[in-house]
């Protein structure tokens, strides 16, 4: 059991509600940060518990952030956690935040769940988020539920459009101008996807090269690199490729 979960079984202050998977993903992301001068923005404060949670687990050096829609939340506010009131689909607000505070090491998404606050809120605050920090986003399980908009394989639920992610991660090996480098692929070192959580790790990336050392002792390692058949092979692939075909391989 880890810091988290020890605050949380043994917690006697404000409310707190989290699924008890949630706190070794947390800890696994968030322990390189503790008793480091850091900012963390949580969106969603419920009734304040959290917000003490991460003050105590990221120790004195850590300025807290919360964000909610409810004016009663403006309460919790304490040392080193200050309180904003708003909209997290309310894009107008989320650009003025980022104009009161400093640039994020952890943001965590805990709102509404509703798919279009989840994706505003990435669109405008993932860009805020420092080189090194993290983004992470719970309670995505609401992409399944018919309540808050969601539906398996429905378009426009968050789960949906974070699949994206996985392409613009490699858009560096793409040949297709449907799939560009962005900044998104210059700046996420890695996505975690666990139930009803993603995690994307930020860190400044360059193409990726390869390299070879020592020295060959097998002839014609790669036959197919080169040749007609490798040429007649692209062709055909790149045909089904438009069609989004399954792809054709000579045995």
């Amino acid at each position: 059991m880890n810091d988290l979960e020890k605050y949380f079984r043994n917690n006697d202050k404000n409310l707190i509600n989290k699924w008890i998977h949630y706190f070794g993903v947390y800890d696994r992301h968030f322990s390189k940060y503790r008793d480091k001068e850091i900012v963390v923005l949580e969106i969603g404060i419920f009734q304040g518990g959290s917000l003490q949670m991460w003050k105590d687990y990221f120790g004195p050096k850590a300025k807290i952030y919360g964000v909610d829609i409810n004016p009663d939340c403006k309460k919790f506010q304490e040392e080193n956690i200050e309180i904003f009131i708003g909209s997290q689909s309310d894009r107008g607000f989320l650009r003025d935040l980022l104009k009161k505070i400093p640039p994020i090491d952890i943001l965590i998404d805990d709102g509404g769940h509703f798919m279009e606050q989840q994706i505003i809120t990435f669109e405008e605050l993932f860009s805020h988020v420092k080189n090194d920090g993290v983004y992470l986003c719970e309670d995505m399980h609401t992409s399944y539920w018919i309540k808050y908009g969601g539906g398996y394989k429905r378009r426009g639920t968050f789960l949906e459009y974070t699949k994206d992610f996985i392409d613009y991660l490699n858009a560096w090996h793409s040949t297709q101008r449907k799939l560009r480098v962005t900044d998104f692929t210059k700046s996420v070192d890695s996505i975690h996807y666990y139930d009803s959580i993603i995690v994307l790790e930020k860190k400044e990336r360059v193409k990726p090269y390869i390299e070879m050392t020592g020295f060959s002792s097998i002839p014609n390692m790669f036959p197919l690199e080169k040749g007609p058949k490798i040429r007649i092979i692209k062709a055909i692939n790149k045909l089904l490729r438009f069609f989004r075909l399954r792809s054709f391989y000579w045995k």
